[in-house]
C-alpha cells in the first residue's frame, strides 16, 4: 500500500536534504509556483519543492499543499522504486525493464476501505477551485493539471493510463490533448459508437505509480497489471463513483477527478509549454466534464514541472526499459539504453552494446525507432562507453565516426506532434550513428593506465580524503 506520503516520509528521514518547504504563501496561478522552481533550476537545484500555503482557484488557501519537481533527479526516481539512490543510472533502467516484463494483477477492496474516498463530491459539489493548479510559463492560457488520466479500453476493458496535459475551464470542466496513441484510440473508438468516455484523473499517488504509468506497454495490455509490477505490489483498485464496478479506481491515489470525455464536442486548448521546452499550438481539443472528485482527508495536489528536469527524467526512465527489453531480444549483448535530457528524455537515444558483429549496432538503433516514436536520433557506442555519460558519448562520436560510412538518415517516419522541428504534418527524418568501432578490420586501442597502478595508488588517494573507503 504504496502513498504520496508514505515517500515524502522515507526522504525526511533519510534524506531530509532532498525537500524544499516553502511556508509562505504562494499563487500557484500565478506562476509562483514555476518561478521559484525556474531559480532552483538556475542554480542547479534539483530539490523537491512542497508548499504548504498554495492558493487554490478561488485565491483562498487550499487544504491541499502542493509537491512538485518529485522526479528531478534519478536518485529519488530509485528510491520510489525501493532500489537504493546510488542505484540511479544504470541499474535504474535495467530494473525498471525487469518489472515492465512483468505483470501484476491488482487488488479490489471495498469503498470503505479505500483512503481516495474518505472526502467524497459529486455533481455540483464537485468543484476544481478547491485545488492549487499551476499556471506554467507566460503563454499558457490558464491554469493546466498535467497528471495522469486513465481510461478503458471499450472492447476488451484493459485500463490505459498516461500523461495528458488537461486545461481548466470551469469549477467542472477541462480541456484535454491527446495525441494520437492509445488514449486517442481510445476515445476515437467510443465517439464513433456516439458514447461518451468514462476518464478519472489521477492526481497525485505514489511516485512509483507515476513511473508505471509512463510504461510503453502494447495497446491492449492492462497497465493497471504494469503499473503494479512497477509499484512491486498489486495495485489496490476499488468502484469509481460514477461508473462503479464498470471502472475501477485507484484506492490509494490523493486526488481522482471522475469525468466523461464528451463526444464529438471540441474547444479551443492551448498553446502549453511541452516537454520540448517550447509551446505547443494552440488547438480544437476534447472536453471533459467533471462528475465527481474524491480524495484523501490528508491529501496532497501534485504538479509537474513540465518542459524542464522533472519532466525529462519521468519520461526518460520508462522509454529506457522498453527499448532495452526490446533491443535484448535481437541484440542480446545490449548494455544499457539512456535517453538523455539533452533530447528532452525523449528524442535522443544512447544504446551502448558488446558488439560482435558489424549489423548489430544499425539493427539496435532500428529497434529503438521502431518502439518508441519520440526517438528522432541515435547514437550506438561500445561497451567501453557509458551511455549515462554524454561526453563519453560525444568523444565516441568524434574517434569513431566517419559520416559517410556511419551516419544513416531515414525519410518520412512518422514522429511527435509536438516536436517543434516538424513542417506541416507528422513526419520526421531520424538519424542514426554507429559511433562503434569495427569488428571486421583493425581500430587503435585506447589509451589506459596500468590496473596495477591505479590499485597501487588508491591507498594515498584515500589518505587524503581523495577517494571512498572501500566497503
Amino acid at each position: 500500500m504504496l502513498k504520496m506520503n508514505d515517500y515524502l516520509d522515507l526522504l525526511r528521514k533519510q534524506y531530509p536534504g532532498e525537500i524544499l518547504t516553502i511556508e509562505e504563501e504562494v499563487n500557484p496561478a500565478n506562476f509562483d509556483v514555476t518561478a521559484i522552481l525556474q531559480h532552483l533550476e538556475n542554480a542547479q537545484s534539483r530539490s523537491l519543492v512542497y508548499f504548504t500555503k498554495p492558493l487554490n482557484l478561488k485565491n483562498e488557501i487550499s487544504e491541499f499543499p502542493l509537491v512538485t519537481n518529485v522526479f528531478a533527479n534519478r536518485e529519488r526516481c530509485a528510491l520510489a522504486m525501493g532500489l537504493n539512490t546510488n542505484q540511479s543510472k544504470l541499474p535504474l533502467s535495467l530494473e525498471y525493464a525487469n518489472r515492465e516484463s512483468r505483470h501484476l494483477p491488482p487488488r479490489v477492496i471495498p469503498k470503505d476501505e479505500a483512503p481516495v474516498k474518505q472526502v467524497v463530491k459529486a455533481g455540483d459539489k464537485a468543484d476544481l477551485r478547491e485545488f492549487p493548479i499551476a499556471r506554467h510559463h507566460d503563454m499558457d492560457p490558464g491554469p493546466y493539471i498535467d497528471m495522469i488520466p486513465i481510461m478503458r479500453v471499450p472492447d476488451t476493458g484493459c485500463y490505459n493510463a498516461a500523461f495528458l496535459r488537461t486545461m481548466y475551464k470551469g469549477p467542472r470542466k477541462l480541456g484535454l490533448h491527446m495525441s494520437p496513441r492509445h488514449n486517442w484510440e481510445i476515445v476515437r473508438k467510443n465517439e464513433a459508437a456516439g458514447r461518451a468516455t468514462p476518464v478519472v484523473i489521477v492526481v497525485s499517488h505514489h511516485p512509483a505509480f507515476a513511473l508505471g504509468a509512463l510504461n510503453i506497454a502494447p495497446f491492449g495490455v492492462n497497465d493497471y497489471e504494469v503499473i503494479g509490477s512497477l509499484m512491486s505490489e498489486p495495485l489496490r483498485i476499488t468502484p469509481s463513483e460514477t461508473w462503479g464496478k464498470d471502472f475501477m479506481v485507484p484506492a490509494d491515489a490523493d486526488i481522482l477527478i471522475e469525468g466523461e470525455v464528451l463526444p464529438n464536442a471540441r474547444e479551443i486548448e492551448g498553446p502549453f509549454g511541452e516537454f520540448t521546452g517550447y509551446f505547443g499550438p494552440q488547438r480544437y481539443r476534447w472536453v471533459i466534464e467533471v462528475k465527481a472528485i474524491t480524495h484523501q482527508q490528508n491529501a496532497i495536489y501534485q504538479d509537474i514541472f513540465v518542459g524542464h528536469h522533472e519532466n525529462w527524467t519521468l519520461g526518460a526512465i520508462p522509454k529506457e526499459g522498453h527499448i532495452y527489453n526490446s533491443v535484448k531480444a535481437i541484440v542480446p549483448t545490449v548494455k544499457a539504453v539512456h535517453l538523455p535530457n539533452s533530447g528532452c528524455g525523449r528524442f535522443n537515444c544512447y544504446i551502448s552494446i558488446d558488439k560482435k558483429s558489424d549489423g548489430d549496432s544499425k539493427q539496435a538503433a532500428l529497434i529503438a525507432l521502431g518502439q518508441v516514436d519520440f526517438v528522432k536520433n541515435v547514437v550506438v557506442v561500445d561497451a567501453d562507453i557509458d551511455p549515462f555519460n554524454e561526453e563519453q558519448v560525444m568523444w565516441s562520436v568524434a574517434t569513431r565516426v566517419q559520416a559517410d560510412e556511419d551516419i544513416d538518415i531515414l525519410k518520412n517516419i512518422k514522429g511527435n506532434v509536438l516536436d517543434p522541428s516538424l513542417k506541416g504534418n507528422i513526419m520526421t527524418a531520424k538519424v542514426i550513428i554507429d559511433a562503434t568501432r569495427p569488428v571486421e578490420r583493425p581500430f587503435s586501442r585506447r589509451v589506459e593506465v596500468p590496473a596495477e597502478a591505479m590499485d597501487r595508488v588508491k591507498s594515498l588517494l584515500r589518505k587524503k580524503d581523495l577517494m571512498p573507503a572501500e566497503r
